[in-house]
Formats: structure tokens, C-alpha cells, sequence
């Protein structure tokens, strides 16, 4: 996207474009860390220490430190980054989902499914 590209709005939505991708750096590829079972254990042992290692900013930290799932996206942070994250705390992509827009997870298990009945 060019400087002069209007940024498109989706209400209601958090677009991931190349601003945010820049602004969630370090937090996504410290998410993405997490594929490994020693930085998961490394993580869980001294967290503040684990987001320093990668330079979060105090914005991601705190997020991570509240479990913030808006607050993680607000802060740059890609779902499917955000869900290597997730999957420490014991949660799916569908918490997520929730999480994202206020519902339960089984009122956002009905929307699926809802959404994918054919008439």
C-alpha cells in the first residue's frame, strides 16, 4: 500500500495491511516462537523477561501480560500468530474468534454454523 492509498475501514474490523504488520513485528514472531516446546517452557517460566527478549513494546507486553486478545490485535498481532499464543493458555482459534467479537465461544460455534447452512 502507498503512502497516498486510502486505508480501507471494514467496521467492526481490525485490518492486518503492511502498517499493522509493521507495528506487530515483534510480537508476531515472538507468537511464532511458540511453535517450539522450549520457548513455550521459557515463556511460562519468566514472561516479562520472554517479551523483553523480543522487544516488545509496553502495549504488546501488557496485552500479553492480560491476556488482551483485542488488545493483541490492536497491538499488531496476527490471528494466526496470536493463536500460537493462545494455544499455551489451553485455547482454540474459535476463543479467539469469541473473544474478538464479545460473543461466548458456543454463540460463535452457532454463528459458524449457522453461517455455513445453505438454504
Amino acid at each position: 500500500m502507498t503512502a497516498t492509498a486510502a486505508r480501507r475501514e471494514i467496521p467492526g474490523t481490525r485490518i492486518f495491511d503492511a502498517e499493522m504488520a509493521q507495528k506487530g513485528y515483534a510480537l508476531n514472531k515472538m507468537c511464532y516462537s511458540f511453535n517450539s516446546a522450549d520457548n513455550r517452557s521459557a515463556f511460562s517460566r519468566d514472561e516479562d523477561a520472554y517479551c523483553r527478549q523480543y522487544g516488545l513494546n509496553a502495549e504488546q507486553t501488557e496485552a500479553i501480560r492480560t491476556r488482551n486478545v483485542l488488545g493483541l490485535l490492536a497491538a499488531g498481532g496476527n490471528v494466526y500468530y496470536l493463536a500460537k499464543f493462545a494455544g499455551i493458555l489451553g485455547l482454540d482459534v474459535q476463543d479467539l474468534g469469541a473473544a474478538q467479537t464479545g460473543m461466548t465461544k458456543e454463540a460463535f460455534k452457532a454463528m459458524l454454523v449457522a453461517a455455513g447452512k445453505v438454504d
